[in-house]
């Protein structure tokens, strides 16, 4: 969306529109759409801005559900804001440790900002990006001066009245649709400012999951955090001054539904010995392995790592956890395509989940060889055990 576009859909006949429109799924509908709003009279900026805004809200709800039908965003924007599930998380921590107005530095769309209101909190809402800041200021007017919105450089704002700051750098190149990641020494603003900043002030900065741990702050007064939500490793926080808990340098967030479970840790946890392979399986959730709490899950779970560097758990005991995926362990199979065919065809085998650590597998091509047919389903674990390829059958063992 360039400024034009932002000029004509910020109107009422722009908004007007947008509430007008149905779904526009397919190439098809859009199609349909853009040539029935021409017809109509509807300038060319404004056709583009309200066909692209009504198929970006479809996309948000995933992200921001009920709250996507009334939100404006960017295709940049929205790939590269918060989940509401997420979010509400860092609010209630915002507010449980009495922060009182937080300045949300690289704000995007304002999503982090969405959740930071919704709980009383005010809230200074920066981004760099002028029609970003416009889209921001526009999801966020429901909640009127407890609110403001900028568009300026993070290094640029005053804090004086601002209790803590949450900060997002850009971990992208500037645009508003495809954009391409840059390295760790290019993010805006620049990590090194950011982190100086944490060091004053009580902050959350957000980053990638796979952020290079050695390049973290540490020490007391932080606490990394990486989060999954639904089986996906979303983020790391880093957590600074009051809003770090006394005690905990290293926690895993673990979202699935409606639920929420979480590990902390003073400090990476030590493994447990490597196990031969028994009765279950145990895949840890990615927050679990990325924050290195997996040797806990294991201790709980009576179990231990299946080979040295491999973060699949083995034991006995029918236990299972939040904190992972638990398999049942039907036998072992030959892991070369052809003779796995063989052995899954003869179990009525067409339905299968392939899961791999530790090889160079592509499970869809994989797929493609081992030609499924037949009634039955089940789960194929393909690892490395000893330096050779190992192939274990098994079923999901249901969460409780």
């Amino acid at each position: 969306m360039d400024s034009a576009e932002l000029d004509a859909l910020l109107t009422r006949e722009g908004l007007a529109l947008l509430e007008s429109l149905g779904a526009t799924e397919s190439a098809d509908d859009v199609a349909r759409t853009v040539s029935r709003l021409r017809a109509a009279g509807h300038s060319p900026e404004l056709v583009s801005a309200v066909v692209g805004q009504a198929r970006l809200r479809e996309r948000a709800v995933a992200k921001f559900g009920e709250f996507a039908s009334r939100m404006l965003f960017t295709r940049a924007g929205l790939e590269q804001a918060t989940r509401m599930s997420v979010s509400a998380h860092h609010a209630h921590r915002m507010r449980g440790a009495g922060i009182g107005r937080v300045a949300d530095l690289g704000c995007g769309i304002g999503g982090d900002s969405l959740a930071f209101a919704a709980v009383g909190l005010g809230v200074l809402a920066v981004d760099a990006d002028p029609v970003t800041a416009a889209l921001a200021a526009y999801n966020l007017a429901p909640f009127g001066a407890d609110v403001a919105v900028r568009s300026a450089l993070a290094q640029d704002v005053d804090l004086a009245d601002v209790d803590a700051v949450w900060l997002d750098p850009a971990r992208r190149t500037a645009g508003h649709g495809e954009t391409a990641r840059v390295a760790a020494s290019d993010y805006s603003p620049p990590l090194d400012w950011v982190f100086d900043l944490a060091a004053r002030m009580p902050a959350g900065v957000k980053l990638g999951p796979g952020h290079d741990r050695e390049a973290l702050p540490a020490g007391d007064g932080v606490e990394t955090q990486w989060i999954s939500v639904d089986g996906s490793t979303v983020e790391l926080v880093v957590w600074t001054g009051s809003l770090a808990r006394p005690g905990v340098g290293r926690s895993a967030l673990v979202l699935r539904g409606e639920t929420a479970h979480e590990l902390t840790a003073s400090a990476d946890t030590p493994d447990e010995d490597v196990r031969e392979l028994s009765a279950f399986v145990h895949e840890p959730e990615g927050a679990i392995i990325r924050a290195r709490l997996v040797g806990d899950v294991a201790r709980a779970l009576e179990a231990g790592p299946i080979a040295p560097g491999i973060a699949y758990l083995t034991g006995d005991a029918p236990a299972t956890s939040p904190f992972v995926s638990s398999f049942r362990v039907r036998e072992t199979l030959p892991a070369d395509p052809k003779p796995l065919a063989k052995a899954l065809r003869a179990r009525g085998i067409g339905t299968l989940e392939i899961k791999k650590r530790g090889v160079d597998i592509d499970p869809a091509a994989l797929r493609k060889r081992l030609a499924l047919k037949g009634p039955e389903s089940a789960t194929l674990l393909l690892t490395r055990v000893g330096g050779k390829r190992l192939a274990i059958l098994a079923d999901r063992v249901p969460r409780g």
